[in-house]
């Protein structure tokens, strides 16, 4: 990872400009992941470029899978086959990357050889029992440290047998988990969600070939199956372009445009958010690419207002809440979030660091357990800590641009795990941002 990294951000003017936002970083981790376990040779396009999905490519690098990147945003997979990974000679970094960690635990748990999975300190605080435990009904054996947190051991040679979960709180990356080790389990291997999460593994296991069954809330698939190599196009990161949505909605005079951004119904939660608070936000030039619907996306600004965010959807915007945190902000009325537990164990406590953060810039916060009242007001400069969230660092700095002073925000080298390029993308639409 990178060194420590300050910002001073704000007060910011309109933004203009059209915006190539880079891949998605949910679809990289996946599209290198199945790739790796397919026969024949994968090409993929539009690979985000982040130290989350390198960590990734490296890690199968290390499990016997020749991968060559001809050039930037590019990967080239030689599968090995779903029998064909090798044992690593050393423990497996999946540095900051908790999607990368749970899908490699489901995915690793299958192998005949053993494995141990570790990352950054930020990663070995965060759960997961949540995956292990349900991997141990099918077999696995997955030893953790104190508290079910990382670094996860994983024992080769398992026998793994299919079985029906349902699953208490709705995660798109346990149900990854889950569906990939039904590809090495005898039997069928089901998968129900209590809410609807993102369907990208699915959705990609199909595209390689894999016969799975699947609907909002409910997967299932054969074990024993082999992925056929095929050419993958990862369209640009909504978690991403939330950011810009978010800064030109409550910028005056702000218009941007957000090429080709992927649009999948269970990842676009923000957006239907962002629009029942009067966000001006128009879809252009749809298609369907590699199995997603992406368009282009324009957004003006446009006066917002507060809502009581719809539990149902807390699911397709989890990542997305430390941006709308920021429109609530700016909103007229207050804005209720309920619901969002989850968001309490992510890369930092999301909820407690927002509420924090906004109360350094005179906002106020009313805390639940699982979720927040935000009570818009005038952002006031100061200084406040990201606690080396990439996605509560860049809130911060859509939030500088209506600050009444500038802002310093803090620990923000882990932007690069998700979004390189941010800090040159955001000064070139206009933002007033910079490194300290």
């Amino acid at each position: 990872m990178s060194a420590v990294q300050n910002w001073r951000a704000g007060p910011g003017a309109a933004l203009r400009g059209t915006l190539a936002i880079p891949g998605d970083k949910s679809i990289s981790h996946r599209a290198v992941m199945l790739a790796a376990l397919a026969d024949g040779i994968s090409r993929i396009d539009g690979f985000l470029e982040g130290e989350d999905t390198r960590a990734t490519a490296a890690i199968f690098a290390k499990l016997g899978v020749r991968i060559e990147t001809p050039s930037s945003s590019q990967r080239i997979v030689h599968g090995v086959g779903v029998d064909g990974l090798r044992a690593p000679a050393g423990a497996l970094d999946c540095g900051n990357s908790g999607t990368g960690m749970r899908l490699l635990a489901g995915l690793l748990a299958g192998q005949t050889f053993d494995s141990v999975l570790t990352g950054d300190a930020s990663l070995c605080k965060r759960p997961m029992r949540r995956i292990s435990e349900p991997l141990a009904r099918m077999g696995a054996r997955i030893d953790t440290a104190a508290d079910g947190r990382p670094p996860l051991r994983i024992r080769g040679g398992q026998a793994l047998v299919g079985s029906d979960h349902g699953l208490e709180i709705a995660s798109a990356q346990v149900k990854s988990a889950l569906l990939l080790a039904g590809l090495y389990a005898a039997g069928d291997t089901v998968v129900r969600e209590p809410h609807p999460t993102r369907d990208y593994t699915e959705r990609m296991l199909s595209a390689f070939g894999v016969d799975i069954a699947f609907s909002p809330g409910h997967a299932r698939l054969r074990g024993g199956q082999r992925l056929a190599a095929t050419e993958v196009s990862v369209p640009a990161d909504f978690s991403s372009a939330a950011f810009f949505l978010v800064a030109a909605s409550i910028v005056p005079g702000s218009e941007l445009r957000l090429l080709q951004v992927g649009l999948n119904p269970r990842r676009t939660g923000l957006l239907a958010a962002l629009r029942a608070m009067g966000a001006d936000i128009h879809e252009e030039n749809a298609s369907v690419q590699g199995g997603e619907p992406v368009a282009d996306l324009v957004v003006r600004h446009a006066p917002l207002r507060g809502i009581e965010v719809p539990e149902a959807l807390v699911p397709d915007m989890i990542d997305e809440f430390p941006a709308l945190f920021i429109a609530a902000a700016c909103a007229d009325g207050p804005t209720v979030v309920r619901g969002a537990a989850e968001l309490r164990v992510k890369e930092s406590d999301r909820i407690g660091v927002m509420a924090a953060g906004l109360r350094t810039l005179g906002i106020g916060v009313d805390e639940t357990a699982d979720g927040a009242t935000i009570h818009p007001g005038v952002l006031q400069g100061g200084s406040v800590d990201s606690h080396g969230d990439h996605r509560i660092a860049m809130a911060f700095a859509v939030a500088a641009q209506m600050a009444a002073g500038q802002v310093d925000i803090l620990d923000v080298a882990n932007v690069a795990t998700s979004f390189p390029g941010f800090e040159v993308l955001a000064r070139g639409s206009g933002f007033a941002l910079e490194r300290l």
